[in-house]
């Protein structure tokens, strides 16, 4: 059964992506509502500073009412490598094989040329708007080198397998049930803090 709103979010017990141990959804079950934010691999410069932003937000989710939650497609132990320099206050599970992607209905599309220069020209805009030199063609390596990311044979690999794979959000009530969701529509869209806001506001005080 398709995930929407109304109906039950996907259990999933997942390697924790900056820790070690496990994370369980249901574990958040009867204790407050959960945002749940999947993202896609480390590879992803966009995704990284998404999981910056989301942890950005993270007290003001809670001050909501609303604990964030994320998902990374890249393996546990690249992760936690990566999370022990690059510390965040949010709780993060690993997914490299895209489990639960699927299971919430966020699809992958193929990468093709046409979509490859378009992520180009926003990997371009993206690093001009934070004052990062770099021409077309080398926006995704410029952003990399200045985030300090230097990109393995396995991420490649992962993007290579994951193609063009969409991210998406959950807000999912203390019972379980999902109360708003946001699939990506265009490449590299992420919900403002604003919206993040009302839409955990209105969950937990329902």
């Amino acid at each position: 059964m398709p995930v929407d709103i109304g109906r039950p979010a996907p259990d999933f017990t997942l390697p924790a992506a900056n820790r070690e141990g496990s994370i369980t959804l249901s574990e958040y079950r009867g204790k407050g509502p959960v945002l749940l934010a999947l993202f896609r691999g480390l590879y992803c410069p966009f995704c990284r500073h998404q999981i910056a932003r989301l942890a950005a937000s993270a007290d003001k989710l809670r001050a909501a009412g609303v604990e964030p939650l994320g998902v990374v497609a890249s393996p546990a132990e690249r992760t936690r490598l990566y999370f022990r320099f690059h510390q965040v206050r949010i709780a993060l599970a690993a997914d490299p094989e895209l489990r639960t992607h699927r299971a919430y209905g966020v699809p992958g599309i193929p990468l093709t040329h046409e979509l490859a220069r378009e992520l180009d020209g926003i990997a371009l805009a993206f690093a001009r708007e934070h004052g990062i030199p770099a021409q077309p063609g080398t926006a995704h390596k410029a952003i990399n080198a200045i985030d300090g990311y230097q990109p393995t044979a396995e991420d490649q690999a992962d993007f290579d397998r994951h193609q063009a794979q969409l991210i998406g959000q959950f807000l999912i009530d203390r019972d379980g049930i999902v109360r708003w969701m946001n699939i990506e529509r265009v490449p590299a869209e992420f919900p403002a803090e604003a919206e993040l806001l009302a839409a955990a506001r209105s969950v937990a005080s329902a």
